[in-house]
């Protein structure tokens, strides 16, 4: 999308009406001006909308991507547009949450499309003796995803995702089902909320 060059749009502040009086019936200042409200239209209309710009729920499909830099998101041009914006919107909260469980299974759904379990925590020690042996291996956290909002899933995206996701001293496993696992089925079955 292009803002540079809009045919028809008219300025809101023609420079002809601003000249002093003895312009006004100057053909050649009136056309000369009129050039320049055809450059300046697209300039006034943008910021007489400034504010919708940075809504990513307002914004120009191609100022989202814009958008999701300026803020940290993860933004994918190949997802709905619906789901980019979101995405961004709730680039605040899933910040908030980045390294936990919650957050790794939101930013799956919000940037994949995919729904997600997260189980180990990754375990981490801490001494207070200095010069100590080094903790024991450290846990695995299981990752596992299958489709949600989107038929497929990608698992090179998955592992991408995860990998900037992860904490950096947990060791992260992908595992892409057909379906949900049997074991959350049970879980859901059972749970009186349901």
């Amino acid at each position: 999308m292009s803002r540079a060059a809009v045919p028809g749009l008219p300025s809101r502040h023609p420079i002809g009406e601003q000249l002093p009086a003895l312009y006004h019936e100057d053909d050649f200042a009136q056309r000369f001006t009129a050039g320049l409200d055809t450059v300046l239209a697209p300039v006034f209309a943008t910021l007489d909308n400034l504010a919708g710009y940075f809504d990513p729920r307002l914004a120009p499909p191609d100022f989202v991507s814009w958008l999701a830099d300026w803020v940290g998101a993860f933004d994918d041009p190949r997802r709905p547009l619906e789901l980019r914006r979101e995405a961004v919107t709730r680039a605040v909260e899933l910040h908030r949450l980045r390294g936990t469980r919650r957050g790794l299974t939101e930013a799956l759904r919000l940037v994949l499309g995919v729904s997600a379990d997260v189980s180990g925590d990754g375990g981490t020690t801490w001494s207070t003796t200095a010069g100590s042996a080094p903790p024991p291996a450290v846990d695995t956290v299981r990752v596992r995803v299958w489709p949600g909002r989107t038929a497929v899933v990608d698992a090179d995206r998955v592992e991408a995702l995860v990998r900037t996701l992860c904490p950096v001293h947990a060791v992260c496993r992908v595992e892409v089902l057909p379906g949900p696992p049997a074991d959350l089925e049970r879980l859901d079955e059972s749970d009186p909320r349901a």
